[in-house]
């Protein structure tokens, strides 16, 4: 508890008002140290938040539990005796924003839900650009360098992974989620107030990411860790099961165009870089099979395209 009473909330009200240096130095600080904040009175109203909770909690009960629990048996989940290291225990589907969405094609889903999510992903959008603008203002770059990095000749890629994780007879066999950094921008994460799991990594301990009532949970991808020369860094995290209550995550993920060329912001380089030049696409097509590995091999391997067959692929992965 001592760990989670550090963990970084920022009030985004106060950058209106006289602590708002104090405010972005806060976030700045979470950036460099942490890869995480948590953010309140974004902007989101809290009814369609409720909703949007309401919704996506009806949603497994009616069509996806039953799935699970097939699945959970397919794969003789259902009866755990030994540790299992390859599968994750979640049930989840995608909603794709940028550039084309893809929300009258998902099944299931009442207008009602349809309507609230699109809502919802908008609202994200517009967050995550102007999180992003903070960002440049605390990095001295430009007004809009991030936005223009991320915007290649398609435009920026947006989609929400909706995640739910059940509750886990044994939670010490298998995680929720394996750990792993994020590859693409900005994620913005409206998780479950009441059941935890959220953890990430930092010195070396795995700290509770701590569920407030209508947050939004901040973390920063791989890619903002290029641009930005590690100045900022991605963060492994991951999902612990619990043995009771049914968590729910809305993760939105705010990432460059497929064909946006990454490279380190040439005013934060003072001499040479470390990090490498690519095209967003080709560190997906890579990140696709190694998600669970440690990212630095994965920056090493852009560097030279022939290492790129080096790693071994552990795991598939959504792209938006």
């Amino acid at each position: 508890m001592e760990k989670n009473m550090k963990f970084p909330v920022v009030d985004l009200s106060k950058l209106d008002g006289e602590e708002r240096d104090q405010t972005m130095a806060l976030i700045n600080e979470a950036c460099e140290n942490w890869g995480f904040f948590e953010i309140m009175n974004h902007g989101i109203p809290h009814d369609l938040m409720d909703k949007i909770e309401k919704m996506t909690k009806g949603h497994y009960k009616t069509y996806q539990e039953q799935k699970f629990n097939d699945m959970l048996k397919s794969k003789g989940l259902d009866k755990l005796e030994t540790e299992v290291e390859d599968v994750d225990w979640e049930s989840t589907f995608y909603v794709r924003h940028l550039p084309q969405s893809n929300l009258s094609d998902i099944s299931d889903m009442s207008d009602e839900y349809r309507t609230a999510m699109k809502d919802f992903g908008e609202r994200l959008e517009n967050l995550a650009e102007d999180l992003l603008d903070l960002l440049c203002e605390n990095l001295g770059l430009e007004k809009g360098y991030l936005k223009k990095a991320f915007r290649g000749t398609k435009g920026p890629t947006f989609g929400t992974k909706v995640s739910n994780y059940p509750p886990c007879p044994k939670p010490e066999m298998i995680k929720g989620l394996r750990a792993h950094t994020d590859a693409g921008g900005i994620i913005l994460l409206f998780q479950d107030d009441k059941v935890s799991g959220l953890q990430l990594l930092k010195d070396g301990d795995w700290i509770d990411v701590p569920p407030l009532n209508h947050s939004i949970v901040i973390n920063l991808g791989d890619q903002l860790e290029v641009i930005t020369n590690g100045k900022y860094k991605s963060v492994m995290h991951r999902v612990v099961t619990q043995k009771e209550g049914n968590r729910m995550s809305i993760a939105s993920f705010y990432n460059p165009a497929s064909d946006a060329e990454i490279s380190p912001a040439t005013s934060l380089v003072e001499k040479d870089s470390d990090y490498p030049s690519f095209v967003f696409d080709d560190y997906m097509k890579l990140y696709a099979g190694v998600k669970f590995q440690p990212k630095e091999p994965r920056f090493e391997a852009m560097k030279n395209a022939s290492a790129v067959t080096d790693l071994t692929p552990t795991a598939a992965v959504e792209t938006f």
